[in-house]
């Protein structure tokens, strides 16, 4: 099998699980934003943006190191999964031990707006203290099912956890509120402990999902072995803790906003701003579904591959795809957002739309740059990320610290914009003096600008006309087809 067609093959099934789980994932956005105001469904954005930071946390840069060792010692990959199994389990094991007897000074931190009590969001916290734990004892034994080439595996089982995840919110609220308003079958002990309206159900159903899937996952568990491999240990911490605080710096970009946005702006409009904010931002999922959907399948490729003659050629033909699809998937979000807007199922969020077309172009930056990090990562110089997602992080809260107070949410779109492309461009100048790869820098640039503009146009100029973006989007199609399609032939032929 050659190698694009073992990248495109893995990439595929890693994207179609990764689609599958986010489009039924996204049913939660119209059904919360349905049912919910904007100040209460900034509650959600507010404790996933905390969660996904600790997330990173707790993950540890595990994930990556594993995959670097096990191309860097192929003759020792039980240790090497031994080591990152054991990390993770001890940091998570602190982690309970730091936060559980402090969730009420967490609480007073985390909390934003004044309708909801205290003692709410110390709940709360216990809930997400329980998943982030979970999913970390995860990490490891899901990156082994990836290193072990079995993409089916990885994909039904996030399946089954959004499916769980899914289905325990539409019972707990949908179903269960109209089995008592008819007073169906054992309504009336269920009306003795449900709570009409609770948003915890959302997090509680997280959790149950959480542990069902370190249920399916105890058969990679049952090979984990109480043994260190002291050297390779110490090896693996040191090549991990510049990812650990890249991909929180990372992650920092992707929620500080939503923080900062609780709590720079007055109380009174605190909660509603957050809310139109986050759900706006969903509509951005389909450049972030695609960005994750292919780190799944190039980050083991790329460790793989990295030992073969023509491994920079082969990396920069991928990025050029790459580019073209998000710029596609850029233009057609943009050019079908007056149908997309419904996916947000409430008129009072669509305000807030003016965000969209900054936070698309800021997934495209970053999915740049997650293909150009290859070169710290295969070349051992883990430092450089570290610089990298610092100084994004660093433009992140500076850059929405001054300006959030004047512009809302506004200015976190921009900034999340302006973020990503600082780190894209450091990314490629510092990589091609460390670790040269000949990326079409000429072509991929003229599809990106090309695309910002004809986006400006589509949304500003013609004012979300429906006919006039998909003109454009079919314009830009034709014309990368075209210019591209004798290599395309060239890849179907072989």
């Amino acid at each position: 099998m050659s190698t694009a067609k073992k990248f495109a093959g893995q990439t595929a099934i890693y994207g179609l699980s990764t689609i599958v789980q986010r489009l039924l994932s996204s049913l939660l956005t119209p059904l919360y934003t349905h049912v919910y105001l904007p100040k209460v469904y900034s509650i959600f954005s507010t404790m996933f943006a905390y969660a996904s930071i600790f997330q990173a946390f707790l993950a540890f840069g595990m994930e990556t190191t594993f995959f670097r060792y096990l191309n860097k010692f192929a003759d020792k990959k039980k240790q090497v999964y031994n080591n990152g199994f054991w990390v993770i389990f001890t940091v998570s094991i602190g982690f309970l031990l730091l936060t559980i007897p402090f969730t009420h000074t967490l609480a007073g931190l985390i909390k934003i707006g004044k309708d909801i009590p205290q003692n709410e969001f110390e709940l709360y916290i216990k809930y997400f203290i329980a998943i982030l734990v979970l999913d970390a004892w995860c990490v490891i034994p899901f990156a082994k099912i990836r290193a072990d080439g079995r993409p089916v595996k990885y994909g039904v089982i996030k399946v089954i956890n959004i499916v769980v995840t899914v289905l325990l919110n539409v019972i707990f609220i949908i179903v269960i509120p109209y089995w008592l308003k008819h007073n169906l079958y054992g309504w009336r002990w269920i009306s003795h402990w449900y709570v009409h309206g609770w948003v915890a159900y959302a997090f509680l159903s997280n959790l149950v999902a959480s542990a069902v899937t370190l249920l399916l996952l105890l058969p990679e568990l049952f090979e984990l072995e109480l043994k260190f491999d002291k050297v390779m240990f110490r090896q693996m911490l040191i090549y991990s803790g510049p990812i650990l605080i890249a991909n929180l710096s990372y992650l920092v970009n992707e929620n500080l906003d939503k923080i900062l946005l609780g709590k720079l702006l007055p109380v009174n409009i605190s909660e509603h701003e957050v809310g139109v904010y986050s759900a706006c931002a969903r509509l951005s999922i389909f450049a972030s579904l695609f960005n994750q959907a292919f780190r799944m399948g190039a980050e083991p490729f790329f460790f793989s591959h990295a030992k073969n003659k023509n491994a920079g050629y082969t990396y920069s033909r991928i990025m050029d795809y790459f580019v073209i699809t998000m710029c596609v998937m850029f233009l057609g979000v943009v050019a079908n957002i007056e149908i997309l807007k419904y996916y947000v199922n409430n008129r009072a969020f669509w305000v807030g739309l003016d965000v969209v077309p900054p936070l698309l172009f800021g997934y495209v930056a970053l999915g740049v740059y997650m293909n150009l990090s290859v070169w710290y990562k295969l070349s051992d110089q883990t430092r450089y990320g570290l610089y990298i997602s610092c100084i994004g992080a660093i433009a992140t809260i500076i850059l929405n610290v001054i300006f959030i107070p004047k512009y809302s949410y506004m200015a976190s779109a921009w900034t999340s914009l302006i973020a990503y492309t600082i780190m894209m461009v450091l990314s490629y100048i510092w990589g091609q003096k460390n670790y040269p790869i000949p990326y079409n820098l000429k072509k991929n640039l003229a599809y990106i600008i090309s695309s910002v503009i004809l986006v400006y146009l589509s949304f500003y100029v013609f004012n979300r006309n429906i006919f006039i973006g998909n003109a454009l989007l079919l314009l830009f199609g034709t014309t990368a087809l075209f210019f591209e399609w004798k290599n395309l032939k060239a890849i179907f032929n072989r």
